[in-house]
């Protein structure tokens, strides 16, 4: 169904996206300094299942544009190509920032899961992401597209559990860390910017 290359490039670029700080970092790291690493940890758990529903979500809606016209299947994953070459040249040409930690107060782990899943399925950036980047994995020649797109969706969302929760679970000293990300924020933007643009190369080369 895959290829080696093709899944191994979805691999690589997802741990990419994952070591970068983002706003669902932001989020762990502070709900594990005010309600404990469960917290974190649950907070984590929460934004995959928002992802896992964008995934859903995103297999049924394109799969059902494939099967109306595979020409339409490829004007939508070349305007994914077009926003997701949007999203890196913004976020190269776009000045460092000092991180904001979000301002939540202490909540159990539950609350902490579910008011991730809210923040994350009603996050349109989000959900715009999925229906951009994991078309440029879906290969319809290579069997069924909704199958494809579930088991993208669903390694990302296994490899978004395994770094949340290794994450919330070690963080000692927050502070620290977000120091830290002052320092890696300088050069985030461009490195996030440079892989969402090899998303685009790599699609256009493969349509030589």
């Amino acid at each position: 169904m895959f290829t080696f290359a093709t899944l191994s490039a979805f691999v690589v670029i997802v741990l990419g996206l994952f070591v970068m700080p983002g706003p669902a970092v932001l989020l762990i790291a502070t709900r594990t300094a005010q309600s404990g690493r469960k917290a974190g940890i649950m907070t984590g758990l929460g934004i995959a299942t928002g992802d896992l529903i964008h995934t859903l979500c995103a297999a049924a809606g394109l799969s059902a544009i494939l099967m109306t016209s595979a020409l339409a299947f490829n004007v939508v994953k070349y305007a994914g190509v077009a926003y997701l070459v949007y999203l890196g040249i913004r976020a190269i040409l776009e000045k460092p920032s000092d991180p904001q930690m979000p301002k939540v107060s202490p909540v159990t782990n539950m609350n902490a899961y579910r008011q991730a899943i809210v923040v994350e399925v009603l996050n349109p950036k989000t959900a715009l992401f999925f229906l951009a980047f994991l078309p440029q994995f879906v290969q319809p020649a290579q069997g069924s597209t909704i199958l494809q797109f579930l088991i993208l969706g669903i390694i990302f969302v296994m490899m978004s559990v395994i770094y949340t929760t290794l994450f919330a679970m070690s963080i000692g000293l927050v502070g620290r860390f977000v120091k830290r990300i002052a320092w890696i924020n300088r050069w985030s933007g461009k490195i996030v910017g440079a892989v969402y643009i090899s998303i685009g190369l790599k699609v256009a080369m493969q349509s030589r």
